[in-house]
């Protein structure tokens, strides 16, 4: 049965926490933090004859693919789940595959090995990731679900910016195998306990009003409007770009056409998380006292001009990428969320929100697996590869204005 969402004075801000903490470890874990241990693996699989030199980024950019289309398809599986049991079981579960996901990674000697901790590592998104975690924090607020929700989308960003430097060091004096092995831990001792012990729901009604525009549109309802689509297209074109910039930039900064080291890349990786922390932030501030759609208006435009950069990127310019890049899809990423549960409800707002996710989670893989082929076809330089961001973004924004000037929002029907 749906959840209602609670009054603002009975909110519960521990779930904002939790939930936050839930982001950093499993997106920074299962997304942020994985590509700084790429190049390791890398070069250990090609030294033991596991991988070919011509196809080497290309299987780093299908593990990271398979983690983000799992995390797809289990986001759509959670959003059905939500609405069957209780959400506290399902994260649990999510903590489980992504503790043990990394396990096996970190004891990975062939490639169907990695295979399988990836999607072990995606699956577990679906369950403890974005949107079971936004489907919570949405159920307790209302007039300040835009800041509450800004706030724990926050996770992803500080995942990201944490991880890497945390896990560069000990991948420089240990292997990658030691420090993958390491920062698990942070899954069995701080997020599985934080889930047991502080992890509540508001009280369930009997039956919804469904005549309510409050409830809003079921699934079924919301794929038969246009805004779903175009919402999508956006939504998809918006994670092409993220993908690749999250997933990949940190090789490009890594080879022989920027040249920079492994630490600097790993900083510049924090940078841009740093970054977007602030989008998020900002972006839950503006869609409580803004319209929503504008306000994502203008981060998409952000990140368009950003992206411009990639024509001539150099180790002296990289910033003038990563910074507003990262401002502009921290941004975007928050209003996203909001909007679906503003422009479709909240009555099926799980399975809205993991039908979503599956979408954007093709525009991240086809922008993966194009940046990473692109990239062997030229010999490890990105430079060419990264032209797909511009692109994607140049889409996005197009997107952006139809959503705003163009295609009418739905309403629920019989009304």
């Amino acid at each position: 049965m749906p959840v209602r969402q609670s009054n603002d004075p009975q909110a519960n801000w521990t779930i904002v926490v939790v939930s936050t903490l839930a982001l950093i470890v499993s997106n920074g874990l299962a997304i942020g933090g994985m590509p700084v241990f790429s190049n390791a693996i890398k070069a250990e699989f090609l030294a033991g004859g596991l991988i070919s030199r011509d196809l080497a980024e290309t299987f780093l950019a299908n593990g990271a693919n398979l983690t983000f289309i799992m995390s797809g398809v289990f986001s759509l599986i959670g959003g059905w789940l939500l609405t069957r049991f209780r959400i506290k079981p399902l994260m649990m579960v999510g903590c489980i595959c992504l503790g043990t996901g990394l396990l096996i990674h970190s004891q990975a000697g062939s490639v169907g090995t990695v295979y399988l901790s990836r999607f072990l590592m995606g699956a577990s998104l679906g369950f403890v990731g974005v949107a079971p975690n936004v489907v919570l924090v949405s159920n307790w607020f209302r007039s300040s679900r835009g800041m509450a929700v800004g706030i724990v989308l926050t996770g992803t960003s500080i995942g990201g910016l944490v991880m890497p430097l945390v896990a560069a060091p000990l991948i420089v004096s240990y292997g990658w195998r030691i420090a993958m092995l390491t920062v698990s831990l942070t899954v069995w001792l701080v997020l599985l306990p934080a889930i047991l012990f502080f992890v509540t729901e508001p009280a369930r009604v009997a039956e919804p009003d469904k005549n309510s525009k409050a409830d809003g549109l079921t699934l079924s309802e919301a794929l038969t409007t246009p805004l779903f689509w175009v919402f999508g297209l956006a939504a998809a074109s918006v994670f092409y770009p993220i993908f690749a910039t999250t997933q990949q930039f940190i090789l490009y900064l890594q080879s022989p056409r920027i040249g920079v080291s492994l630490q600097t890349a790993a900083f510049a990786q924090s940078a841009l998380f740093a970054v977007s922390v602030g989008g998020k932030f900002l972006a839950g501030y503006m869609s409580d006292k803004l319209p929503p759609n504008r306000a994502m208006l203008a981060f998409a435009a952000i990140m368009f001009a950003s992206s411009l950069v990639l024509f001539d990127l150099s180790a002296a310019n990289a910033l003038l990428f990563l910074l507003p890049f990262g401002l502009g899809y921290g941004g975007i990423f928050v209003l996203l969320q909001r909007l679906a549960g503003d422009y479709f409800g909240l009555r099926e707002y799980g399975k809205i929100l993991g039908a979503l996710t599956l979408i954007e989670i093709v525009g991240a893989a086809i922008g993966g697996k194009v940046t990473g082929f692109l990239a062997d076809q030229n010999g490890g330089d990105y430079s060419t590869a990264f032209y797909g961001v511009i692109a994607a973004s140049a889409l996005a924004l197009i997107c952006t204005v139809l959503i705003n000037y163009v295609v009418a929002r739905p309403s629920a029907p019989g009304h």
